[in-house]
């Protein structure tokens, strides 16, 4: 299987690296410089060129706060950068494989969310997403993965990221660790995500949206008490709320995501616990 991926250089596109590396033919562009998807021409040129089976895109224009005050950057990237990538896509006869968000859905809900709940996004970065979900339908086969709260191994020479990063750096250092008490997660492992979109591709699922998370829901402090369990170190929780960070851009309170949909086509995603333990192990 012949791939190009965008964004290879992020934490998830690690992963992928990771994953297909071994036994694929990989042409993985790490950030910007290497392909910059708000230059149509060049995404186009860059995908005609590899001819791939998959365009798997893992770049994003990630900062949910930084996104409120640039917003043309945003939809640049994740937008119309995805439709880029699915137009051409589409001309070389690739599937696309494009990551999405739990910050497409407003958060209201006591549940996990399935892809048949309407978005409702409540942050620029959310609606930025959103429209990079439904142009990534302009693919002839586009599967479009939404992940959240991602934790794994960045690529290397590239800074450990992350919400679980920042816990389990605070934790080992005996440092107060301040946590969300209200705001409920699917926490997610890049390497199990980045085996379940091997699955996708191989096993040809219906296109169409999928959440790719691990199973299971948490609050930020239940994740922190989980890891410092796995590590055999004391924590000292600092309980904070959305309210109190006093952050710039809306968070969706509760936004755990059911993977049921994903586990009807036989890719069934261990639970957050289990994945934590091997990456903490």
């Amino acid at each position: 299987m012949r791939l190009l991926v965008a964004g290879a250089r992020g934490l998830l596109g690690a992963a992928i690296t990771r994953e297909f590396s071994l036994d694929c033919e990989l042409h993985a562009f790490a950030g910007r410089a290497d392909l910059d998807l708000t230059d149509a021409a060049a995404v186009r040129n860059a995908v005609m060129r590899v001819r791939p089976d998959a365009v798997i895109n893992c770049a994003a224009f990630s900062g949910v706060d930084v996104a409120e005050d640039r917003a043309a950057d945003a939809l640049a990237v994740n937008a119309f950068g995805t439709l880029a990538l699915s137009r051409a896509a589409r001309e070389a006869g690739a599937a696309l494989v494009h990551y999405s968000t739990d910050f497409v859905f407003d958060g209201k809900i006591d549940r996990p969310y399935t892809e048949e709940d309407a978005p409702g996004p409540r942050s620029f970065y959310g609606l930025s997403k959103l429209l990079g979900e439904w142009f990534a339908a302009e693919s002839t086969r586009a599967y479009v993965l939404r992940v959240e709260s991602l934790f794994g191994d960045p690529a290397p020479g590239a800074p450990p990221k992350g919400s679980l990063h920042t816990i389990v750096a605070r934790i080992s250092g005996g440092e107060a660790v301040p946590v969300f008490v209200d705001r409920t997660v699917s926490p997610s492992y890049t390497a199990d995500i980045a085996s379940a979109t091997r699955a996708v591709l191989e096993r040809n699922i219906p296109a169409g949206v999928y959440h790719c998370v691990n199973s299971g829901a948490a609050t930020w402090a239940e994740v922190a008490e989980e890891a410092a369990r796995i590590l055999n170190r004391p924590a000292v929780l600092e309980p904070m709320t959305i309210e109190s960070a006093n952050l710039k851009a809306p968070r969706p309170k509760y936004c755990a995501l059911s993977n049921a949909k994903l586990a009807s086509f036989g890719i069934a995603m261990p639970t957050w616990q289990d994945a934590l333990a091997r990456h903490l192990g």
